[in-house]
């Protein structure tokens, strides 16, 4: 589930055991809820809730009821650190506001190492700030560190679709921003957008697809769509003409006739004219994106075109 390019998976130093976390604490040694005990919300040891979301300080007497058994019914995200830790401190409050985001879709455990050791020891904790996920009674990823918001959104809808939660796709205000520049006409503005977001999220295939709409609109900035159209028309070799007719169809929502010129083009084609044919037709499926049937079927059309 974790981005590689984000970090390295703690689970290859070994699987998490936590069975001997299992029943550490008898029923009778449990914190009480608020509601026993007339603790306010958010008191250490209890759960609070913010926006709906619970929040449960974490220690051995706890940790059976709030993460493992909870984690059956609910996803369970474990924060473990410190307080004078700079990124600790910083990303602590970034996870809260997310969990009030989601009412109550996942489970914020936060576990201060300095006071709870041994939990940190179960979990291999090597690194302050490291957040872990559980679900149905174990750990299913984690990372060290801290990441970027988006990032941390996305990794936290992949944790509750393993938690079988339905979710939506969290919106990302960088997409919004690109996005308005791009349909503006402000393509300077929408690469510089996009490109700032495939840094930090390199799999991004939003971002990628605007990127790639912004060498489109570039291509055929100028151009007559009829003109172009008619030269391709009358010019089937022409290499150029060819891709300048595709990058139109494209825009004019006519992408299927797009990947047939170009899959025909392949096929006429060699050497340099056929490569550059070959990626220009890859690029424009970047538009779509891979689930695209027209995709899926243009990329065996160019299989077969190429081998």
């Amino acid at each position: 589930m974790s981005d590689p390019r984000i970090t390295s998976s703690i689970f290859t130093r070994g699987a998490v055991d936590l069975s001997a976390l299992r029943g550490t604490a008898p029923a009778s040694s449990r914190p009480a809820t608020p509601s026993q005990t007339g603790a306010p919300t958010g008191a250490p040891g209890g759960p609070a809730t913010g926006g709906g979301a619970a929040v449960l300080d974490v220690t051995e007497a706890n940790i059976q009821s709030g993460v493992l058994e909870r984690s059956m019914t609910t996803p369970v995200v474990v924060f473990f650190g410190a307080a004078g830790y700079p990124d600790s401190d910083q990303f602590a409050p970034v996870l809260e506001r997310l969990a009030a985001e989601g009412a109550g879709q996942w489970v914020l455990a936060r576990v201060d190492v300095q006071e709870n050791p041994r939990i940190a020891q179960m979990f291999q904790i090597q690194a302050i700030p490291t957040v872990y996920a559980v679900v149905g009674g174990r750990p299913i990823d984690a990372f060290p560190g801290v990441i970027p918001e988006p990032q941390l959104r996305q990794w936290l809808a992949a944790v509750l679709k393993a938690g079988g939660v339905t979710v939506a796709e969290p919106e990302d205000p960088r997409l919004d921003e690109a996005d308005d520049a791009l349909m503006s006409g402000d393509l300077d503005a929408a690469e510089q957008a996009y490109r700032k977001i495939l840094a930090e999220s390199p799999a991004d295939a939003a971002a990628e697809a605007g990127l790639a709409q912004v060498g489109v609109a570039r291509r055929v900035a100028g151009a007559d769509p009829q003109t172009a159209l008619a030269a391709a028309q009358a010019n089937p070799d022409d290499v150029e003409a060819q891709l300048l007719a595709a990058d139109i169809e494209v825009l004019s929502g006519m992408a299927e006739q797009a990947y047939e010129r170009l899959v025909g083009l392949v096929r006429r084609t060699a050497g340099d004219d056929r490569d550059r044919a070959r990626q220009h037709l890859v690029s424009l499926f970047s538009i779509a994106g891979p689930d695209d049937p027209a995709v899926a079927s243009a990329r065996r059309a160019l299989a077969s075109a190429l081998f």
